[in-house]
């Protein structure tokens, strides 16, 4: 039997769509629904801390990128920081809430815009958690042997959900033009980019090995906690989604938008911090070994209701070793841990035998993921 080797990071990728979007202009940009300020917009940005963020959609909805095109940039890019050509590439799997297509697989999508020849590929689709699935996709094609370069990508193109045609003339918008909370908080926070990270078996002047991937699902504790495809009210029964409705029918009950159940996130929230000191008391995660902290979170008041759960207990990572780029850059789904990594690791701070801890919580159907890196 062959033996299992160990899986590296040797090159890391980063798109991001477009100049900058400031807080004053995202609406103009979004579109406005009924032609009326947003009730909430002004909330969820406080409540978020997002100054800027990036859009692959003009404010005409005219598209500058696919989120093909986003991810396959962020794969040349970490290909080029490994100083790897397209064609060492054999495995290349994929990471989106939602691919250019309802069908086929994004992976397909992205290996036709790498144009990359003859590959492996694989698509997962969730929402943040995505990104560590493909991650460990990837790194186990690298450990068993089948491969020797493998790129796993996340990539978000969420403003096109945002355009004003999503909401109106459906049951989200009351008669007074006014959007539910569940859609409206998710306008202001979540943008546009893609991120990108390649493994190899053998180390590079730089790189970071992957200690381990561990993803933790909590979906038969939870309804649907952020969604589409169902209404808010039916999101649990899956025979009134939108596929057995009908589009049409589907739209007009406001099923076809992104949504999000915040008085639910509040007890998911919980579960991610539960699972986390799980991995502590089982010393899967040693609080004290870890040199950088890359929590994705999509808010500021999230972060300070992670770090209020976790402040008195042995699994607190002081807040100095956190890492974020939320503010610059806002909240790209499941391409935010790789534009965090990305980040850190260009910024110059990490050295030789740190260890770096990642953790994507995905409020989804709730699940966890951790991953450990160790600076080589």
């Amino acid at each position: 039997m062959r033996a299992l080797r160990d899986g590296y990071i040797v090159g890391t990728g980063v798109f991001l769509p477009g100049e900058p979007v400031g807080n004053d202009a995202m609406e103009d940009h979004l579109g406005r629904i009924e032609g009326r300020d947003s009730l909430f917009g002004k909330k969820a940005l406080r409540w978020n801390g997002v100054e800027s963020r990036h859009y692959a959609m003009r404010p005409d909805g005219s598209v500058t990128h696919t989120l093909a095109q986003m991810s396959a940039e962020a794969v040349r890019t970490a290909l080029d920081a490994a100083g790897l050509d397209r064609r060492d590439l054999s495995m290349l799997a994929t990471a989106a809430t939602q691919g250019d297509y309802l069908v086929p697989g994004h992976a397909s999508g992205v290996h036709a815009e790498l144009g990359a020849g003859a590959l492996e590929v694989a698509s997962f689709q969730s929402v943040c958690g995505s990104s560590l699935m493909a991650a460990k996709s990837a790194w186990l094609s690298v450990r068993a042997g089948e491969h020797d370069v493998a790129a796993a990508c996340a990539g978000e193109f969420s403003s096109r959900w945002f355009r004003p045609s999503f909401y109106e003339g459906t049951a989200l918008v009351d008669a007074k033009g006014r959007l539910r909370a569940e859609a409206d908080f998710l306008r202001f926070t979540l943008s546009d980019g893609a991120g990108a990270i390649v493994v190899e078996p053998k180390p590079r002047p730089g790189a970071l090995k992957i200690n381990f991937i561990d993803i933790v699902s909590l979906a038969d504790r939870f309804d649907p906690c952020m969604w589409a495809g169902a209404s808010v009210e039916t999101r649990a029964d899956m025979t009134n989604a939108w596929a057995h409705l009908g589009p049409r029918a589907a739209h007009e009950a406001g099923a076809m938008a992104l949504l999000q159940d915040f008085e639910l996130l509040k007890k998911v929230i919980r579960a991610w911090v539960g699972a986390y000191l799980q991995k502590v008391d089982e010393g899967r995660i040693a609080p004290a070994e870890v040199d950088h902290c890359l929590v994705h979170y999509s808010a500021k008041s999230l972060r300070a209701e992670i770090v209020s759960l976790l402040e008195n207990t042995a699994g607190m990572v002081p807040e100095e070793k956190w890492f974020s780029v939320l503010r610059e850059i806002g909240n790209v789904g499941s391409a935010s841990i790789w534009v965090m990594l990305d980040r850190l690791v260009r910024s110059g701070r990490v050295q030789p035998g740190q260890k770096i801890l990642c953790v994507v919580p995905e409020s989804g159907r709730a699940l966890v993921g951790f991953m450990m890196l160790e600076a080589v």
